[in-house]
This record gives C-alpha cells, sequence and structure tokens, in this order.
C-alpha cells in the first residue's frame, strides 16, 4: 500500500507527470484538433518523441497552425479510418504510449453525418486498437470518449462508470460504440499485454478552439465583431471545465498505467460540481470577464435536433485512484480563454501565452 500511495503522489504532481515523458515515444491522433494541439504542446514542451496521426486540421483558422506545431512534432496526415495508413504510422514510429483523440466530435455534426461519425468513431477505434494489439511497442493506450457515453436520465446527480452506456444522438452514440469496443479488445488481447485505458472527458474550453457549433468559440466570435451573442439553448447544463485539466488527467493515466497496468480502467473526468453551469450562465460569465459590451441573447431553434439538457458526471473513481483534483473552476476556465483569445486577435505570439497558460496551471 505504501508503495502505491507514494507512485499517487508522484502523479498527481503534474510537473513529475511531464517529465515522465521526456524520451518517450508518443503517438497522439487527433493532434491537429484542438484539444491535440494543446496535448502536443504539453509533450513536445516536455521532451517527449511526438507522432501525431489525423486529417488536415478541421478549422480554418485552427490552433495547429496558428501555433506551428508541424515544427513541433512529426506530423503525419492521415485519416483513422484506414487501417493501411495507420498501421504503417505504428511501424515506422514504434510508440510506446497512444493517445487517441481522432474523432468526430460534434453532437450536431453527428445528425448531419451520421455514417461518417460512426465510422470515424467505432471503426477508427477498432482500427487503432487493431494496431495496438499487433504492435511490439505499444506499453500504454488511452482512448478518450466523452462524458455522453451514458444513457442520460436528466437526474441531477453525476453518473458514474458503471452507469448503463447508450448515447442518444449519433456522436455520443459512437463513442459509446467506442467504449464497448475497447473493453471487448482488453477482455480479448491485452490481457497481460498493453495497458488500456478510456477516458471520459466534459465539455472543454479554452483558447484556440474555433469548432462551429461550441458555446466559447460563439462566444468569440461575436464578441471580436461586436456582436450579440446568440445561444441556442440557454437552459442546458453541462460539465464544464479547461483544456488543460483533462489533458494532464491523460497524461496521468498513460503514465500510471505504463508501470502498473491496475490502474486500467475506465474513468469519468469532469469538474467539480459548482463548474456544472447552464450555457446561458457561460455566456453570461464571459460577456462579464470580455467586457467591451459583449452580451448574448437566447435564439432557441423550433426544431432544433435533440441535445441532453442536463448532464454531471462523479468523478469518484478517478480521484481515489490517482489523488486528482482539478485546479481551475470555471471562473478561472473562462478567463483563460478570454485572454488566449484577446492574445491572438491583438497578434501577440501565442507559443507564449500557452506557456504562460501553462506554467500558471502548473503552480496554481
Amino acid at each position: 500500500m505504501g508503495k502505491r500511495e507514494s507512485a499517487v503522489e508522484k502523479m498527481v504532481n503534474r510537473r513529475e507527470t511531464l517529465d515522465f515523458f521526456r524520451g518517450k515515444r508518443v503517438l497522439v491522433t487527433g493532434h491537429t484538433g484542438f484539444k491535440g494541439s494543446w496535448l502536443c504542446w504539453l509533450l513536445s514542451g516536455a521532451g517527449a518523441q511526438v507522432t501525431g496521426f489525423s486529417l488536415e486540421p478541421p478549422t480554418d483558422p485552427s490552433l495547429f497552425q496558428i501555433a506551428k506545431m508541424e515544427r513541433r512534432t512529426n506530423s503525419l496526415i492521415g485519416d483513422i479510418r484506414d487501417y493501411g495508413v495507420l498501421k504503417e504510422a505504428f511501424d515506422r514510429t514504434a510508440p510506446e504510449i497512444v493517445l487517441h483523440l481522432a474523432a468526430q466530435p460534434i453532437v450536431r455534426a453527428g445528425y448531419r453525418e451520421p455514417r461518417l461519425t460512426y465510422e470515424t468513431n467505432v471503426m477508427g477505434t477498432v482500427n487503432l486498437l487493431e494496431c495496438c494489439r499487433l504492435s511490439e511497442s505499444v506499453r500504454s493506450v488511452v482512448n478518450v470518449t466523452t462524458d455522453k457515453v451514458y444513457k442520460n436520465r436528466e437526474w441531477a446527480w453525476g453518473y458514474r462508470e458503471n452507469e448503463e452506456l447508450s448515447g442518444f444522438d449519433p456522436y455520443s452514440n459512437s463513442k459509446s460504440c467506442s467504449e464497448l469496443v475497447t473493453q471487448c479488445y482488453k477482455d480479448s488481447f491485452f490481457r497481460g499485454g498493453a495497458a488500456v485505458s478510456t477516458a471520459r472527458a466534459g465539455n472543454v474550453i479554452g483558447g484556440g478552439d474555433f469548432a462551429a457549433d461550441r458555446i466559447l468559440p460563439d462566444c468569440v466570435r461575436a464578441a471580436a465583431k461586436h456582436e450579440t451573442i446568440g445561444v441556442r439553448n440557454p437552459l442546458s447544463t453541462r460539465p464544464y471545465q479547461h483544456v488543460l485539466e483533462p489533458l494532464f488527467v491523460y497524461l496521468m493515466i498513460a503514465r500510471g498505467q505504463f508501470d502498473d497496468p491496475s490502474y486500467a480502467g475506465c474513468y469519468n473526468v469532469g469538474p467539480e460540481g459548482c463548474d456544472c453551469v447552464s450555457t446561458g450562465e457561460l455566456a453570461g460569465l464571459f460577456c462579464e470577464i470580455w467586457g467591451n459590451g459583449a452580451s448574448w441573447e437566447s435564439r432557441a431553434e423550433k426544431h432544433a435536433p435533440h441535445e441532453a439538457n442536463f448532464l454531471r458526471l462523479d468523478c469518484s473513481l478517478l480521484k481515489n485512484a490517482f489523488g486528482w483534483e482539478p485546479r481551475w473552476h470555471i471562473r478561472q476556465a473562462v478567463e483563460k480563454t478570454c485572454e488566449w483569445s484577446k492574445a491572438w486577435l491583438a497578434g501577440q505570439p501565442i507559443g507564449e501565452i500557452m506557456d504562460r497558460q501553462i506554467s500558471e496551471f502548473l503552480e496554481d
């Protein structure tokens, strides 16, 4: 017990977690996306040998391009649905650690393109795990899914990892399927082999997210043009957290199970209950922090596709296993998002802003 407690103390130390990755060969899928770009920035800054595998950046502008991430990673452009290309990337780079973020990540896009969503989120996971199964180098795998994998009953308490999986819409359901695929591969192929975990993260916010149909990017775009922010579902409540929160959890899990496979599991990754706020509250907080007369209004859609109205996570398992606690509450997360966005709009060096925010996160 003493040895495990000592390991937990080291893992919860974020600086020591980053130091662990120095010199490690890490493959990040989805590295051109918002979370993937932040993750690669963290890993490359820590001295890891980072290979990214993804489609071209999904937005224009994109954090990947703004931060010039191609200079910091071995960037391989490919489709996670193409098993042959992905297998070639594994064979060429022999990763020790795999962090799987590649996905079609938008609920409303899932309604528009359900087949693409399932192909990417389900068969993409199958392809990745098959490459890991056949690899002699992989020791630690983290598959990033979502808090929306649960059968949402709109209840007030947080979902636990043993709750029923389902997912109402194609995106949520495809991620639930990804969870089931991962568990099947663990049971069938990875006993005694690579350690595999899934991380079910809540809604993330932060500088550099330019996606459509996300509340904070919508807020930044409108505020930058001095337009009123339109909010589709002001009463919908979600677990919001700054992007650095789940990224450090992914690294902590990957590190923990690298040497001790007993850490492998399914983990909720979300904020404290006080940081589960409605979309209207989040927009109001953004307007207060942004200033310059920013304002929002409700623009409910009569025939909008179904999205859950209330969602909260119970993260007790993660806290007990790793001694983890979230660092930044919702106000700080929005402040950091506004700080980054204003710096980018003003033409300031983005790398310096990212390094400063990471340093502040490590020190808080």
